[in-house]
């Protein structure tokens, strides 16, 4: 078996050794491996991508050592890639980045403001240099975030007059927390106004268990938050979406649906719950989970390359 790197597209066979690469990875950047199989799986499965224009996998002696995938379905203007790579393996890396930027260019057209981007680990395997003498810079910077959970925690402390219903049985339901989600989350860095339908397919949610969706209301003005979580990951429970409208921020409800969170997957016999929330975000939802115990488990940077640079 020769040290040639060899390149080609993935398949959804690839997905077991997808995930053992992105879990290696993890190791070495976080600590632990996080990368679930189905998550790989979605990926590529996803219906709008097309594996073999969208996606690489490079191996040396046999084995995977780096992994790049683009797509397309943040709007115009806008193509999101993945790029993954072992230690020591800077030419499988730079192998994968010239295809990947050239395919983002085909799929942006003729934007002249489109931009291709990568959310990497803040101290991430490859070097940033690498990154930067490509024209890339960094833009905004991510926490994920963590807390254990203690068994015997309640929610406590509900706002006056606030309800909530989860959405498993109702279809309408769905569609609202969809249009919740979509308006509270309408600033936030990096949002894209999807319809239900893509917006599903975006958060890989079609066998999403709804019962564990939240819609929160009041008398008036009716339907003001939602709460979106996710009990498929193997680490921990996720909270996905914690959007609170504007007109009512400030009255304890982020509080109440973040503390209903911890007792639900507390009761569900999990130990740990997480999130992810941008730096930079000015609705003081880092504060706010600050506030209720949560700990930086580690940050990403989004880095992104102007496909097009002005000249």
């Amino acid at each position: 078996m020769t040290d040639t790197l060899t390149v080609r597209p993935a398949g959804p066979g690839d997905a077991a050794d997808i995930c053992a690469l992105l879990n290696a990875v993890d190791v070495i950047e976080i600590g632990r491996p996080e990368t679930d199989l189905g998550s790989v799986e979605a990926d590529l499965h996803h219906p709008g991508t097309n594996l073999a224009t969208d996606s690489w996998l490079a191996f040396q002696r046999g084995r995977p050592v780096a992994y790049a995938l683009v797509r397309a379905d943040s709007g115009p203007g806008r193509v999101d890639g993945d790029h993954y790579v072992l230690p020591g393996h800077t030419a499988a890396a730079l192998r994968l980045l010239e295809p990947m930027e050239i395919r983002a260019r085909r799929m942006a057209g003729p934007d002249r403001g489109a931009v291709l981007r990568l959310e990497l680990n803040a101290e991430p395997i490859l070097h940033p240099g690498v990154l930067a003498r490509r024209g890339y810079r960094t833009v905004r910077r991510h926490q994920v975030m963590t807390r254990p959970l203690d068994p015997g925690g309640g929610a406590g402390g509900v706002p006056a007059g606030l309800t909530l219903r989860h959405c498993g049985t109702d279809a309408a339901d769905r569609r609202r927390a969809h249009a919740l989600v979509q308006e509270t989350f309408a600033a936030h860095f990096g949002h894209v106004e999807r319809a239900y339908g893509p917006w599903l397919d975006h958060l890989d949610a079609r066998d999403l268990d709804w019962s564990l969706v939240w819609i929160a209301t009041l008398p008036a003005p009716g339907d003001v938050a939602v709460l979106l979580t996710r009990d498929d990951r193997t680490g921990m429970g996720w909270i996905s979406h914690l959007g609170v409208r504007e007109e009512v921020r400030g009255r304890g409800i982020g509080g109440f649906l973040l503390r209903h969170a911890f007792a639900v997957y507390a009761g569900r016999g999990r130990d740990t719950v997480g999130l992810g929330v941008d730096t930079g975000n000015e609705t003081g939802a880092l504060a706010l989970y600050e506030a209720h115990g949560m700990r930086p488990h580690y940050t990403l940077d989004t880095w992104e390359l102007r496909l097009h640079p002005q000249g």
